[in-house]
């Protein structure tokens, strides 16, 4: 006790002696001006609100009907499974946030607040609403296009900054609706800008942010203090439902590559290398004898690829793209899909203890075969799922990998037989009773011919399942 309390002393007497000998210019500052003391986001604000949008979007959810019997298997034998009799559709409703990013009216959000929708509006903030339609959607990034109807004069809308210039500790504001309360800002700084464990879409790197950011705010705003758009608000890490001071933000550089795709009128395109890589963990630094972890090792190449045609080789260690550091596989990809198609990307790479240059082109994926994107309806258990032909183009969209083939599901219908299947967009269908599917038109063929019986082989990710239905 002795011994605490004299430390205890000790630290007392350090805290004072620091706090009388500190240099001035180590003390906190006091304001020193009328201006510094009335220091405001204001400016910032009125800059960027008025190009936030609250997104409404309205869905009809079909629900199986309500079954008294529910659970028993007695009953449930004779009087049906769960949820027998006559399906029910439900209006669905959901709130998000959206920003005009072009004053004809063009507002991007995340795909998961318009997902399904058949109804689509926006409201500004100065209350204002309009009747939108959507131009364009990327599952891969979670983000939405779409463009308001009927617009009489220019909007207000916020242009977009350089994503990549953003530092940790940079302050930032959040503009969007939380919990549906009404438009609301709140600041905080760029906690990390490369966060890529986050599996909140296929390209995994996002700004992190302490900005409270709510149910409600995807699709938001994240502004710098230039007022420029740094970022879309998508997700937050929470136990409770609401902020905790983790929020993630997709980088303004990956939104501008889908706003302009949807100026273009098409689907987002974005480079194919044409390779396998794995993060380069502790483990692998080792036995490569690598200093440190970090980078993506390339495991395999497609020999028409033009990772191939630019000398990448298995084994090689890429460390930077268009000299920014790349630290994992995640990295990687987002730096080459934000450079669109055209050009070269520079790659740094280590091979054999040496670090080479090579410059990749930057081209679209191959569409052999051609897609033939076809949605199967007619009484089998594929009914009501969009499959294609699994191409380069394909599997790059799915993260099906290099050696993907055959036939793969791209979107379910709810409520359809595929669906009770519990099909996934990004399934593999490898065998329908017994016959192995090499193209759409043979699937067609094969789940066209009535079987009282049905034996589906589906590959997800690396597993197989078989499924048997009576």
């Amino acid at each position: 006790m002795k011994l605490f309390a004299a430390a205890g002393r000790l630290s007392l007497a350090c805290v004072v002696l620091l706090s009388v000998g500190a240099p001035l210019a180590a003390q906190a500052r006091l304001p020193e001006s009328r201006a510094e003391i009335t220091l405001s986001f204001a400016p910032v604000v009125k800059k960027a609100a008025p190009a936030v949008v609250n997104v409404y979007a309205r869905r009809v959810v079909r629900q199986r009907g309500f079954s008294l019997f529910e659970g028993d298997p007695f009953f449930e034998r004779f009087f049906g499974g769960p949820g027998f009799g006559v399906p029910r559709e439900r209006v669905q409703s959901s709130l998000g946030s959206g920003v005009i990013v072009s004053a004809d009216g063009i507002v991007v959000t995340n795909n998961h607040v318009i997902a399904g929708a058949t109804d689509i509006k926006i409201a500004l903030a100065d209350r204002r609403e309009f009747e939108a339609e959507l131009v364009l959607k990327d599952e891969e990034t979670d983000l939405a296009v779409l463009r308001a109807v009927d617009a009489k004069e220019p909007f207000p809308y916020l242009e977009l900054g350089d994503s990549d210039a953003l530092e940790v500790g940079d302050l930032v504001l959040a503009v969007g609706n939380p919990f549906g309360v009404g438009q609301t800002v709140t600041s905080g700084i760029v906690s990390a800008v490369a966060r890529t464990r986050v599996g909140i879409s296929d390209y995994r790197f996002f700004i992190q942010t302490d900005a409270a950011i709510n149910p409600g705010n995807s699709g938001g705003a994240l502004v710098a203090m230039d007022g420029r758009l740094v970022g879309v608000n998508s997700a937050i890490f929470t136990r409770s439902g609401g902020s905790l001071g983790i929020g993630f933000a997709i980088p303004a550089n990956m939104v501008r590559v889908v706003i302009d795709s949807a100026h273009d009128g098409g689907r987002v395109r974005r480079p194919w290398v044409g390779a396998s890589m794995q993060t380069v963990t502790a483990d692998i630094a080792e036995s490569l004898g690598l200093a440190r972890p970090g980078g993506a090792l390339v495991s395999e190449a497609d020999p028409q690829s033009p990772a191939a045609g630019a000398g990448l080789k298995p084994g090689d260690v890429i460390t930077a793209v268009d000299g920014h550091e790349v630290v994992d596989v995640e990295g990687f990809g987002f730096r080459i899909a934000t450079r669109g198609i055209g050009g070269t990307a520079r790659l740094e790479v280590l091979r054999d203890g040496r670090t080479l240059t090579l410059d990749v082109p930057l081209e679209a994926p191959p569409e052999i075969p051609p897609r033939e994107e076809t949605l199967l309806s007619g009484t089998h258990p594929l009914s009501g799922a969009t499959v294609v032909n699994v191409s380069p183009a394909v599997a790059d969209e799915l993260r099906l990998g290099l050696q993907a083939e055959g036939v793969a599901v791209t979107a379910v219908v709810q409520g359809t037989p595929a669906d009770n299947v519990r099909l996934k967009r990004g399934d593999i269908i490898r065998q329908v009773n017994g016959v192995k599917i090499s193209s759409v038109r043979q699937l067609k063929s094969v789940v066209e011919a009535r079987a009282h019986r049905w034996q589906l082989v589906i590959q997800r990710g690396d597993r197989v399942m078989s499924v048997v239905l009576g």
